[in-house]
Formats: structure tokens, sequence, C-alpha cells
């Protein structure tokens, strides 16, 4: 069985994260999302963040064909829990270079084509401009 792994806020899904999780699944057997804890996300985005709770966050991830399992971790990066999975793909956006990956040394990195306009932050500041006019 091949292991497919990726990684993330899932703070808004968006089309970007559909096509990410579609393209994890065309790549292996069984799709694990790695998903930051609520604490976590506020460590990395921000008191603002995040808009959802990790519990609503999951339960629309674990919602996809496309995704197997979904586990939530609270650390500020997935390695430990790819330490543990032993993924044969870690699946990442193209705003990532291959050795910035968090545990390229555990498993091959696979970028997917990132969409610069589909960011959740840039889409949220957006909004937050928009409000303020």
């Amino acid at each position: 069985m091949k292991v497919i792994f990726t990684n993330g806020c899932f703070d808004m899904i968006h089309r970007m994260h559909v096509e990410l999780l579609r393209f994890c699944k065309s790549r292996g057997d069984k799709v694990v999302v790695g998903l930051n804890s609520d604490s976590s996300v506020k460590r990395l985005k921000g008191d603002t963040r995040p808009i959802f709770n990790q519990e609503d966050r999951k339960f629309v991830l674990e919602a996809f064909e496309s995704v197997d399992e979904v586990i939530i971790f609270d650390e500020d990066t997935p390695y430990e829990l790819i330490k543990e999975l032993k993924p044969d793909e870690i699946v990442k956006g193209g705003d990532y270079e291959e050795n910035e990956v968090v545990g390229n040394d555990i498993a091959k990195v696979v970028l997917f084509n990132y969409i610069e306009k589909y960011s959740t932050t840039n889409t949220l500041s957006s909004l937050q401009k928009d409000i303020i006019l």
C-alpha cells in the first residue's frame, strides 16, 4: 500500500485544497492529512486564526473521498507525525522547495502546482481590506 501524506491548516477550504487532495489520491492508495491543531494554527498564523476550529476542519476534510485519514498535530511542524507514519511520499504546494519540506529526510517529496490566488491568508487579507473600506 502506497501512503501519501500532506499537511496544513486547511482553515478555509478552497479550490487549491480540493485539487491538492485529489492529486494526493492519484499518487497512492491511502491519503493521510496532518492537520494543524487550533493552537498550532494560532502560533503560525496569528491570533485571528483559525477561522474554524480543529474539529470542524477535520470533519470537512474527512468528507472528501480523496482523504482516508486526518490526524491533528499540535507541533508547529508535522515532523514527529511523519516519523511515525513513514509515508511513501509527502505532497506539498509548489510554493515550497523540496529541501524546505519537513520530512524530506524520511520520504520522497512531491510538489503540487501551487496557485497563489487560492491562498487562505491572501483571501482573508483581501476581505479585511474590503471591510475596512
